[in-house]
């Protein structure tokens, strides 16, 4: 095909590897960013999950307290704390088992640890443990000293739910 002026029409193959390299640039920018996205994602819903769990603690700890059953308080920091949610989330996997799937939450009854078994993690830093894909939480009971006819008792105040490693998963931009 030649234009009037005896011009050829279309591409030349410089222009066409010139296309080629901005589009390729282009795809890998967008794919870095959607692994950035799935793994801010991944860290949102697990830590909505454990901010669910902590909730759930918290509520059966004011149950007992109400019902003045405190000394019935250690048992949140040995059962499995999904029992006290009354929707366990579809991630869920209930006791240890193997495999474990990414993504997914658990319960190891012989440590009494809830552990979330991370997908992507690509930015997820453990305290002294390089590589490791697991955060196991564990249940806490609160105490303070509460004066009581003129003596001091030790009461149950609060429940948390803790890390047992400290982790970072920055969620600043990449």
């Amino acid at each position: 095909m030649r234009r009037a002026g005896g011009k050829p029409r279309g591409f030349t193959l410089f222009e066409l590897v010139v296309c080629i390299l901005v589009i390729s640039a282009l795809a890998t920018v967008l794919l870095q960013r959607l692994a950035y996205y799935q793994e801010a994602a991944e860290k949102a819903a697990m830590e909505s999950t454990a901010r669910a769990v902590k909730t759930g603690l918290q509520i059966q700890l004011a149950q007992f307290i109400i019902a003045n059953r405190q000394l019935q308080a250690g048992v949140l920091e040995q059962a499995d704390p999904f029992q006290w949610l009354e929707r366990k989330p579809g991630n869920y996997g209930g006791l240890f088992r193997e495999p474990l799937q990414p993504g997914n939450w658990y319960f190891d009854a012989q440590e009494k640890q809830l552990v979330y078994v991370v997908a992507t993690g690509n930015r997820l830093e453990l305290d002294g443990r390089p590589g490791e894909k697991q955060l196991r939480f564990r249940a806490r009971l609160l105490k303070d000293r509460i004066r009581i006819a003129g003596g001091q008792v030790e009461s149950v105040t609060g429940v948390t739910l803790l890390p047992v490693v400290p982790y970072r998963w920055p969620q600043g931009s990449q």
